[in-house]
């Protein structure tokens, strides 16, 4: 599949397992993931268009394999196990977490990835991603510094993507007005925002970045400033979750 992917496409793919891919995550070997895989097979559907994340899903953290991950993983840290199953071909966007990602895969599939370290002046040059392919049953760690998205799928298929995270992340913030900074410290969440500016275009608007990139909408951003949490005065506290660490 690896050498069919390459004559394909104008980018070189590389594999989890070329020494490449040490900077921005590890396979996890030795590991059964066949249990959440089987309840991926049976219970999830591939959508007919875009994707679809489930940020947790009980059964997933029901089974004997998610002890394996908190405890060894995340250092008995809470969890949470879901998916993410689409047809997505395209790469127009990165996010990163305050700690690592579990993938396992479902189905063969692809992924674009960064480094933080590579954001010069709040931009990422596209020449920098590197694609990786991950092949069916293989478990990655992605560490957080890795920019990375929605897998990208290898057949018209489709994908189906395991996704093991800190509780929490990706999901309803307690308090959607609150600093950035207030959120992950009061909140114990870890949060990823996706914004890239588009000079000229109005909310509503769409923009085609071509290619993979593929097109994305215009959205209005938060006008309101952070300045009164900032400038109140005092320190802004180390995050209260280190203390469990």
């Amino acid at each position: 599949m690896l050498k069919h992917l390459n004559e394909k496409n104008d980018v070189t793919i590389y594999s989890v397992t070329d020494p490449c891919f040490e900077t921005y995550g590890r396979v996890i070997s030795n590991i059964n993931c066949n249990e959440l895989i089987s309840f991926m097979e049976q219970n999830t559907v591939i959508p007919e268009k875009g994707n679809i994340y489930v940020a947790s899903v009980e059964e997933l953290e029901c089974t004997h394999i998610a002890e394996f991950f908190k405890n060894h993983i995340y250092g008995e840290m809470p969890i949470q196990i879901g998916y993410c199953n689409g047809r997505n071909t395209t790469y127009n966007g990165f996010e990163y977490h305050k700690g690592s990602e579990i993938n396992i895969a479902v189905t063969d599939f692809m992924l674009v990835l960064g480094h933080t370290w590579e954001i010069k002046d709040n931009t990422y040059r596209i020449e920098d991603v590197k694609v990786f392919f991950v092949e069916k049953g293989t478990a990655i760690e992605m560490y957080q510094t890795t920019l990375h998205l929605s897998p990208c799928r290898v057949s018209d298929i489709g994908f189906k993507d395991v996704v093991i995270l800190p509780r929490g992340t990706n999901t309803p913030l307690n308090n959607g007005g609150a600093d950035e900074a207030a959120i992950g410290m009061v909140n114990q969440k870890t949060t990823a925002v996706r914004i890239i500016p588009v000079i000229g275009k109005g909310v509503g608007e769409t923009v085609e970045f071509g290619g993979l990139l593929g097109y994305a909408p215009i959205m209005p951003v938060n006008p309101y400033s952070c300045d009164a949490f900032v400038n109140r005065g005092g320190r802004i506290p180390a995050p209260i979750h280190s203390f469990k660490n």
